[in-house]
């Protein structure tokens, strides 16, 4: 029989509109435009500051976000996983999805879920050595937290008709840090607790069964017993694994990488984390990577840790078509999940985006539309 085409979806960070929290933090009318605005190059041939071909947009306004859908939609990109916030105190950066996506004239043309980023949130916009990432706001949840931003979920999002669904008509929801939820919920026993609370209140409104899925890098233990790590979230009550994150490669020099090196760790790892899982794991594909526009312009730029990462460069629109046509053969040949995640659509100051920029236009998307778009 013949496999079922995969369901392509982008990764989308939601820090582009005026958001009531950042306006606190960093003051009236801020985005994160204004970081990507002050990037500049770190070497000689770094390509920066980033410049987006339709300007610094605002992805609250549904008009703004109904480009965005054409464009994923129209190069094979069936949707996005959005990064999802949401704390002790409520949702941060919600106005994205629920005012620019959902108010979208055009919002079913395209899949749409979340990814419960439940890590702190930092200051990284931009940082310096000291004080380098300070958290503003720590990830951790309550149990009452944890059921009003599932509660959202249930009556905001997973009713709509372009809510992503697998093969069995299972709505995914992913976390971030899955091992956050034993330390938060009192342990394993809790967790499960809770998480099951969560699936029968999906199912006592109508809705289904959830395809409970788990960042695979970000289980606890991975890195020690990949075998009891993948136990300890079926355990839980996790259902699939994915990845968000990029290969290490901890040897290479400082302060940057060449993409032809970082394609091969990440097509190595398609096989590995396809076979650790023990799960359904959907393949993941990333775009590039480039955290320097969140450090502070007049810093120097050494190996401090995040946002001083490794910087990828040569990463072209003909090398990422290479690495999409690499995840499409595994996925009809050995691959378990239904889906293929890219980093990411729009993280502009990360260094992963598909969006088109003012240097190549639509490469990126058309290199997807190329290998995926039939």
């Amino acid at each position: 029989m013949q496999k079922k085409k995969p369901t392509v979806l982008a990764y989308y960070f939601p820090n582009w509109h005026v958001d009531p929290q950042n306006e606190e933090w960093h003051g009236p009318g801020w985005t994160e435009w204004e970081v990507l605005k002050y990037a500049r190059p770190r070497f000689e041939g770094h390509k920066q500051p980033k410049v987006p071909l339709r300007g610094y947009e605002d992805e609250s306004d549904p008009k703004v976000m109904a480009k965005k859908i054409d464009d994923a939609v129209d190069h094979g990109v069936d949707g996005f996983i959005f990064d999802w916030y949401w704390f002790n105190d409520g949702g941060y950066r919600l106005r994205c999805i629920d005012e620019g996506f959902l108010g979208a004239e055009n919002c079913e043309k395209a899949k749409f879920a979340v990814m419960w980023c439940n890590h702190n949130a930092m200051y990284a916009h931009p940082t310096g050595k000291h004080g380098c990432c300070a958290t503003l706001k720590s990830g951790d949840l309550t149990v009452q937290a944890f059921y009003e931003g599932t509660e959202h979920c249930i009556k905001n999002y997973f009713p709509k008709k372009n809510y992503l669904r697998n093969k069995d008509g299972k709505l995914y929801f992913s976390f971030y840090f899955p091992g956050r939820l034993i330390e938060n919920f009192g342990g394993k026993e809790g967790a499960r607790i809770v998480i099951e609370d969560f699936r029968r209140r999906v199912r006592e409104a109508g809705l289904g069964e959830v395809d409970l899925n788990a960042i695979f890098e970000a289980i606890p233990g991975f890195h020690e017993d990949v075998d009891a790590a993948c136990d300890l979230m079926r355990e839980i009550g996790f259902d699939s694994f994915s990845t968000h994150g990029l290969a290490v490669e901890d040897d290479l020099p400082f302060p940057h990488r060449d993409f032809r090196t970082s394609m091969k760790a990440n097509i190595a790892m398609f096989d590995d984390f396809t076979k650790k899982s023990k799960l359904p794991f959907n393949i993941h594909l990333y775009q590039g990577r480039d955290s320097s526009p969140r450090v502070t312009p007049s810093e120097s730029y050494g190996e401090f840790g995040f946002p001083f990462d490794r910087i990828i460069t040569n990463n072209t629109p003909e090398l990422f078509r290479e690495l999409c046509e690499a995840g499409k053969k595994f996925y009809y040949e050995k691959g378990t999940g239904e889906y293929i995640t890219i980093y990411s659509w729009n993280e502009w100051t990360e260094g992963g985006c598909l969006e088109p920029d003012t240097e190549y236009g639509y490469g990126y998307l058309d290199a997807i539309k190329s290998v995926f778009g039939e």
